[in-house]
């Protein structure tokens, strides 16, 4: 719960102290710098965390853009001079986690900062920068994951469920990312749904993620087809305390969804993948995130130029075509839609061949224009496409 605080120090100043003091006395923890106001129209926002350099304190300052994030190391007071020079300049949003509290800063339209207070973060970073990755998610997460049976009851990952383990951490590694460039809501609880959850490792993670670590109330719903998993699912939520969490029954086809934040569908099969994409736009979701799978309905129609004939007579590259070609025109039509999409490796293929993931963030600008429509035609002429499920639901003409 954020508390709003009125002090003699205006509070962009009063921000500047405790940031400084922060780095100094060893308690920060990260800072997030959101609502880009400068030139670079592709910055999305400037994350900072501690690390440590050849045995000394630093900074790391990753800048998100677009299509690329770059990482800049400094000192710790040329940090603190660069980052005030940042913050209500450049950024007109600023959360300060330490292990005290988290503070945050907002400037409104008018340029008006705003002061507010929150709980502690959950964890401290420990700074090393080539240790062993930190984990996201805290020992809070245990409980479920030993019921789950992804870990014993003291803590340590089954030797099975390795894999598994990885994949869930790196989910919510990745999901962070996403969730900081996305316009998500700060004054309400968000509404998270992930489709086709099965037995709900990542819709447990995310509840996590947003409820315990991040400190922002998220209800999170995961659906699924197969009532003894839903049973499984509500019973363990129930059992660990995860009221903000909670299972129905259904298929992401019939699903009835009320306005959404996040949607979420991760491996569900063919065009099921589809419907949770347009499920997520009808909903109005700022973030969509999808792992596809199985993309079998394009590879019938697949009537590729001339030159590639040779080629794909052979069935690996026709399936492997049909994928690109699937996974491809989703993320046009998203685009058309109006959605920025990042398309990259969700994990390595060493732990899952159902790799590939395409997440969507809602953007503000003009949306369904006719130059992104031109780009989903052009691409589907080329490969002799003239049906797809998302166009289907879109009601978008491929043949137009």
């Amino acid at each position: 719960m954020l508390v709003a605080v009125t002090t003699i120090v205006p509070p962009r100043e009063d921000f500047l102290i405790q940031l400084g003091a922060s780095i100094r006395d060893g308690s920060f923890v990260k800072l997030t710098l959101g609502k880009p106001r400068g030139a670079d129209a592709t910055l999305r926002n400037l994350l900072v965390r501690p690390v440590t350099l050849r045995a000394a304190p630093h900074l790391c300052f990753v800048w998100r853009h677009e299509r690329q994030d770059i990482t800049k190391n400094h000192a710790p007071e040329d940090a603190i001079t660069a980052l005030a020079a940042l913050i209500g300049a450049d950024f007109h949003s600023a959360h300060l986690f330490t292990t005290a509290r988290m503070t945050q800063l907002e400037f409104n339209k008018k340029g008006e900062p705003r002061l507010t207070y929150g709980p502690a973060a959950v964890e401290k970073a420990d700074g090393e920068h080539d240790r062993t990755k930190q984990r996201l998610l805290t020992d809070q997460s245990h409980p479920w994951l030993e019921k789950l049976g992804v870990t014993t009851p003291t803590g340590a990952v089954r030797e099975a469920q390795a894999d598994k383990h990885r994949q869930i951490h790196k989910f919510v590694e990745i999901l962070s990312h996403l969730a900081a460039d996305a316009a998500l809501p700060t004054h309400r609880p968000l509404e998270i749904a992930d489709m086709g959850c099965g037995k709900g490792y990542l819709t447990f993670a995310t509840h996590d993620y947003f409820n315990l670590v991040e400190q922002r109330a998220a209800h999170v719903r995961g659906i699924e087809a197969r009532e003894e998993l839903v049973t499984l699912c509500n019973r363990i939520a129930r059992d660990t305390a995860r009221e903000n969490l909670n299972f129905v029954q259904g298929t992401i086809e019939s699903a009835k969804l009320p306005a959404l934040d996040v949607l979420i569908a991760l491996h569900a099969c063919d065009t099921a993948t589809d419907d949770a994409l347009a499920k997520g736009v009808q909903a109005g979701a700022a973030l969509i995130v999808v792992a596809p799978c199985c993309q079998k309905e394009l590879r019938p129609q697949l009537t590729a130029a001339p030159v590639l004939a040779p080629a794909l007579r052979h069935g690996i590259f026709q399936e492997r075509h049909a994928e690109f070609v699937t996974d491809a025109l989703r993320a046009l039509l998203l685009e058309w839609a109006g959605y920025e999409t990042k398309v990259f490796e969700f994990i390595s293929t060493e732990h899952t061949a159902k790799n590939l993931m395409i997440a969507a963030t809602k953007r503000n600008g003009p949306a369904r224009t006719e130059a992104a429509a031109l780009k989903v035609r052009e691409l589907a002429a080329f490969y002799g496409i003239k049906s797809q499920a998302l166009a289907r639901q879109f009601y978008f003409d491929l043949g137009a």
